[in-house]
């Protein structure tokens, strides 16, 4: 079971945080807190796995509470979940060692993809050993944002490619349109017009799974960008 801390000032969206995680096979909220020195003090005394963390904090920023635990040598893993979008706090995340930036206002599909990613990630670092560069790649795939973007055509969302291409990239394998749109929130009909655009571009890839009776069933799969 991963454990997480939700920090977030707001109290209410720190409960919808912390029940989406709840949501997640395999996460826990363990706690929520609502500024830094709360955070603080909680990982100081209490195992954590991972931390939701909002920017901004009625004692501090985000970025400085990760600074003081990395000065700390607490190495705890932290997901930016955060209206703040100047690249500036975006590139301070990252060289930081954020491992995800979610921006606010998001979706649980938009969260779970995140999660999901993340305990992939812990999964493959857990076995050990060498990797080739082809697993180092898809390593740091796993909690890389998008290759190139595609083109939707007039009436088309944004938001809602953006959730079918997340819950995609998060799957350990093929997923049917179903599934996806099921751990999108979208329905099966939006799910199978995204997927299509999704394969035009060549970012998915299609394939049949033949059960005994019955039409074959379409499953789908992220395509990693090339190099």
């Amino acid at each position: 079971m991963i454990d997480v801390l939700v920090v977030d000032d707001d109290r209410g969206v720190a409960l919808v945080n912390a029940a989406y995680v709840a949501k997640v096979p395999g996460f826990r909220p363990v706690a929520r807190v609502h500024s830094a020195a709360e955070a603080l003090a909680y990982v100081e005394g209490h195992p954590v796995d991972l931390v939701l963390l909002d920017h901004y904090l009625p004692d501090g920023t985000g970025l400085d509470l990760v600074r003081r635990l990395r000065e700390l040598g607490r190495h705890t893993d932290v997901i930016m979940v955060t209206a703040a979008r100047d690249l500036a706090t975006v590139q301070s995340a990252m060289r930081l060692g954020a491992l995800q930036y979610l921006v606010k206002p998001f979706a649980f599909a938009g969260l779970r993809a995140k999660l999901e990613a993340y305990a992939a990630l812990r999964r493959t670092l857990a076995a050990g050993g060498e990797a080739e560069q082809a697993e180092v790649d898809r390593i740091f795939g796993a909690l890389a944002a998008a290759g190139a973007p595609v083109e939707l055509p007039k009436g088309h969302s944004p938001t809602t490619a953006e959730l079918v291409r997340q819950v995609l990239r998060a799957a350990d394998g093929t997923l049917s349109a179903q599934e996806i749109a099921e751990r999108a929130g979208v329905s099966r009909q939006t799910a199978q017009r995204y997927l299509k655009l999704l394969e035009r571009s060549g970012r998915v890839r299609l394939s049949l799974r033949y059960g005994e009776t019955g039409r074959p069933e379409h499953r789908y799969e992220w395509v990693p960008a090339g190099p």
